[in-house]
């Protein structure tokens, strides 16, 4: 059974920074990349970044490029996002999510999400 379970979400001030961890169980690393994904209520769910499984970042947006940053632990089967200098915009439930073979939009395996606040 595979298990995605992300954590490390909370409320900060804006200009400030936080990890979030994606730890997943049951799934075969060097065949899933896992990604970062957002919502935010009544909008559409956008990609944040996403590790292939070269280790190149794959960013869904722009304006993310220099903020935020993902790494991998393949000894802890866990994939972290970096964000830093946030703002009120990054506000949002942050998802990580598994996909087979290569970063994309069609995901199959989700974790129920992190909350991410930010104060101005």
């Amino acid at each position: 059974q595979v298990e995605i379970t992300e954590s490390g979400g909370g409320l900060v001030q804006a200009g400030g920074s936080l990890r979030l961890s994606c730890t997943s169980s049951g799934l075969n690393l060097d065949d899933y990349v896992l990604g970062w994904f957002r919502q935010v209520p009544g909008k559409d769910r956008e990609g944040v970044l996403c590790l292939s499984l070269s280790g190149v970042t794959v960013s869904y947006r722009d304006d993310m490029k220099g903020r935020f940053t993902i790494s991998r632990d393949n000894a802890k089967s866990t994939v972290y996002l970096q964000m830093n200098n946030l703002t009120t915009e990054d506000s949002a439930m942050y998802y990580c999510a598994a996909r087979f073979r290569a970063c994309g939009y069609d995901q199959k395996y989700w974790g129920h999400g992190t909350q991410v606040t930010v104060a101005s």
